[in-house]
């Protein structure tokens, strides 16, 4: 060793910290650091960021969640499997009845006798609605899963009254022509459902009563004041972005609509659908940062109109659409077998690195709902006799049932990769919750072909206790599920760690929970 020239050792020097890979002529795996410091607080998770959406498009409700006379159903017409996948997948609210679907749909229709109910032309999905679903179906569904319902209101081609007596219909308990129908219906108690939403959509020229965001506004702030009168409880949310077409103002929409509802609407909701066209995995995996951008110009936005409100007074974002969605899409999906996306190991992973970002965004994201539950761009599918969970249910499952409490706020150092728009992506995108004693740590690797060796290093506290590990990977990136096979799903084993350090590598192309104990 002594004799080593100046320039051998800082060769050798360069083997002792890259390790075997080089002594065996391979490249070591890139390296990462995250920190974690308990008292770094980002804020409350609300549960309410894991919730789905159901509308009545293609098979997600009439042979999705609801199938007449199915051997798989119950009395009621709703299917066990998916009633029991569903619950497995932890969802916290639900919307309903669209989407599109909500700007033309008259809720008086789906009430009643259900063979009395009148059948509808469907102009948002080309179809003929049968109205056999509607609200006391929904709402008893909702009841059996235990999740919190949320009803978008047609502010398309609806009016003031129909929402308002809606709300009436659903809520109060007083001695009404509204409340007698619905005792006649067969539901004696209101539901007191909470969440409202202020029409869908309203700002692309795709829905049925679309308007400028000024007509939106002064329309909405109508309908809003009269159901907020009917019942104060109730919670509003306005119809925010989602088209972000080039040369559209989206930005603008949300502020002028924004300048109407600041005082009764408590949600501004925002959508984004993502899709791997051009397949490319690493421009893919990096929609997330687009979301988050999204995020905090519309957080700026509603800091900026809410300034001169009282500080009790606060608006938050409600993402009530968001997927992956991109193969079953244009023109020609009309009809009932449409938008039947079927997912793969990437799609997961976007899911993932959405849901991190959700997290990470925690004090001002209060609600957020997967598009959609069941056949239609969902987690779930199914046919007449059999159903599969596809690649996209593992994630949203479990950051559902695992990740809640408080958000951390994270230091993630590791390496990148260059993009186009954000420059520099890392390959590590991460988010951690603590609920009393249990930190729960996010994890996605973006690198496709490499694991990142992670030091995860607490600041103030230590581990107690063997760390769970589950993972969502597959060999192919391409890998998808289907009836016969489940080439994607979570993987479950344990790992070690000592005092305040966790080592772990992230395998590529992989999504990883751990979930440990702190002492």
């Amino acid at each position: 060793m002594k004799n080593l020239t100046a320039l051998s050792r800082r060769s050798f020097s360069k083997v002792l910290i890259a390790g075997p890979w080089v002594l065996r002529g391979q490249q070591a795996p890139p390296r990462a650091h995250i920190k974690i410091d308990t008292e770094r607080v980002i804020d409350d998770i609300d549960p309410k960021i894991y919730g789905n959406f159901a509308e009545h498009l293609g098979r997600c409700i009439e042979g999705g969640i609801f199938a007449e006379n199915s051997p798989l159903s119950d009395a009621n017409g709703y299917r066990r499997d998916v009633l029991d996948a569903a619950k497995k997948l932890g969802v916290s609210i639900l919307r309903w009845p669209g989407g599109n679907f909500s700007s033309n749909y008259h809720w008086k229709d789906g009430i009643g006798p259900r063979d009395k109910r009148p059948p509808r032309l469907e102009m948002a999905w080309g179809t003929v609605e049968s109205n056999r679903f509607g609200t006391h179906e929904f709402l008893n569904y909702c009841e059996m899963l235990g999740t919190e319902p949320y009803i978008c209101a047609n502010l398309g081609t609806g009016t003031w009254e129909e929402a308002q007596q809606w709300v009436e219909y659903v809520n109060s308990s007083q001695d009404t022509a509204m409340t007698r129908l619905r005792k006649e219906n067969g539901r004696g108690d209101p539901w007191k459902v909470t969440y409202w939403g202020l029409g869908n959509e309203i700002d692309g020229p795709w829905q049925m009563g679309h308007r400028s965001a000024e007509d939106y506004g002064k329309f909405a702030l109508e309908a809003a004041k009269l159901m907020k009168w009917t019942d104060p409880n109730i919670k509003l949310i306005a119809a925010g972005s989602s088209n972000y077409t080039n040369g559209i103002d989206w930005i603008g929409w949300n502020r002028t609509v924004l300048d109407f509802l600041k005082t009764h609407a408590d949600y501004l909701s925002l959508h984004m659908y993502v899709g791997n066209t051009a397949n490319d995995f690493g421009d893919f995996l990096a929609d997330s940062l687009l979301l988050n951008e999204r995020i905090k110009i519309t957080e700026g936005v509603i800091n900026g109109v809410m300034s001169g409100q009282p500080r009790s007074r606060k608006v938050y974002i409600a993402w009530d659409e968001w997927n992956v969605w991109y193969r079953a899409r244009g023109n020609s999906q009309r009809g009932r077998n449409i938008l039947e996306e079927r997912y793969n190991l990437e799609d997961a992973l976007v899911v993932a690195t959405f849901l991190n970002t959700f997290v990470n965004n925690a004090h001002i994201i209060k609600i957020a709902n997967m598009a959609q539950l069941v056949n239609v761009i969902a987690p779930i599918f199914t046919d007449e006799k059999r159903m599969f969970l596809q690649t996209i249910y593992y994630p949203l499952a479990l950051f559902a049932n695992n990740t809640k409490g408080k958000a951390m706020e994270l230091l993630v150092k590791g390496p990148t990769y260059p993009h186009r728009t954000f420059g520099e992506v890392p390959h590590l995108d991460a988010s951690a919750a603590l609920d009393d004693r249990t930190l729960v740590i996010n994890v996605v690797n973006r690198h496709r072909d490499q694991p990142v060796e992670t030091d995860i290093e607490l600041e103030d506290k230590q581990f107690s206790g063997p760390v769970e590990v589950s993972e969502v990977n597959a060999g192919d990136i391409k890998a998808e599920n289907s009836f016969d096979s489940t080439a994607v799903k979570t993987v479950q084993r344990s790992t070690k760690a000592e005092k305040s350090l966790l080592r772990y590598s992230f395998p590529p192309h992989s999504y990883t929970m751990l979930k440990a104990t702190l002492a």
